[in-house]
């Protein structure tokens, strides 16, 4: 048995090919995002992986609606947001495949 801390990890994320890493693969990317009511992310996109977001608690603004606890958020390739915390928020985020260099921010309007 082995264990770590979320705190350990950057920016929350723990499964992936970059360190640290508790588990090193392309395959997937796997993380825990905790985020402060106001944070916000510029708007980007991939264009080779699919990124799956599930908000665990709070609210978040993504493609100009909000989501809250328990709604789930599949951005396919190509599909360009950004992202704010309108509360306190924990999400889970999964990209797949993991992609190195894939992530692309746009200017802002």
């Amino acid at each position: 048995m082995r264990t770590a801390r979320l705190s350990d990890m950057k920016r929350g994320w723990f499964i992936g090919d970059f360190t640290p890493s508790l588990y090193k693969t392309d395959a997937c990317e796997v993380a825990v995002k905790k985020y402060v009511a106001g944070e916000h992310e510029a708007k980007h996109y991939h264009l080779v992986a699919e990124e799956y977001t599930v908000i665990i608690s709070g609210e978040v603004k993504m493609f100009g609606n909000v989501y809250k606890a328990g709604d789930i958020i599949i951005c396919e390739r190509g599909d360009a947001t950004d992202f704010t915390a309108i509360t306190d928020a924990v999400n889970v985020v999964v990209k797949i495949p993991g992609a190195k260099n894939d992530k692309y921010v746009m200017e802002e309007d």
